[in-house]
């Protein structure tokens, strides 16, 4: 098993004073050798989004984008039609830009900030059709178990789809709380990103935002230290 570690204070940081950017890996002025991407997962952005602001119309081609509200609502437009769709907290965005697409993305509040995952993940495909989907999950549905949010368009689990062979995840543990993950394949990679709580996993600790990449196995345990909300994001290494 192989491991890294990527604290929360490591990560690039941009203050555009509507838009507080932590960026995991290497994204805009934020440039790190060491983290361009983690096998197929190349961006996963925590953004804090200013009532009422937000991202004008821009591009995306051949890429997988994710979008998780963690707290507040997002708002989306896009070229294929989709007219200011509301994106609440519980829910998942994914965006599968294809060929080409053309989208915008605002905080529909105008009194409260918004809060919120975005992760571009490489496509097993290029120049697909660009195809627009969102679900609520209950977060009922993920206390002490995986709640699938996202997998591979050509299977047939629960959950949104995407162009890759990946899987999106998460689980809500108490304190004290032991799980073993299972990877689809030893030539998968799982980034895990600690929404909130601790845990600790192959003698390393890992607090609220810390995140630890993990792979050459077909499984681990971790086990937590308080309550604990975490975000699996498996994927291809190669």
């Amino acid at each position: 098993m192989k491991t890294i570690v990527h604290k929360a204070e490591d990560r690039g940081y941009a203050n555009h004073g509507w838009l507080q950017a932590n960026h995991s890996f290497s994204f805009a002025n934020f440039f790190n050798p060491e983290k361009v991407q983690f096998g197929a997962l190349r961006v996963l952005n925590d953004d804090i989004i200013a009532p009422s602001m937000g991202f004008s119309t821009h591009p995306h081609d051949n890429m997988e984008i994710i979008t998780i509200p963690l707290k507040g609502t997002l708002k989306h437009k896009d070229s294929m039609g989709n007219k200011w769709e509301m994106v609440e907290t519980g829910e998942v965005q994914v965006m599968s830009a294809g060929s080409g697409v053309q989208h915008s993305e605002m905080n529909a509040k105008t009194d409260e900030y918004l809060n919120l995952f975005q992760i571009w993940i490489f496509p097993d495909k290029k120049n697909v059709n660009p195809r627009y989907d969102q679900k609520h999950f209950n977060a009922e549905d993920r206390q002490g178990k995986l709640q699938t949010l996202v997998s591979s368009i050509d299977n047939n689990d629960e959950g949104l789809k995407i162009h890759q062979n990946a899987k999106l995840s998460r689980i809500d543990l108490s304190k004290d709380e032991s799980f073993t993950y299972n990877l689809i394949s030893e030539n998968h990679g799982v980034y895990i990103m600690t929404i909130s709580g601790s845990f600790s996993v192959e003698n390393n600790q890992l607090e609220s935002r810390d995140a630890i990449g993990i792979y050459d196995t077909k499984d681990f345990s971790l086990k937590t230290k308080e309550d604990t909300q975490l975000l699996f994001i498996e994927v291809p290494m190669s």
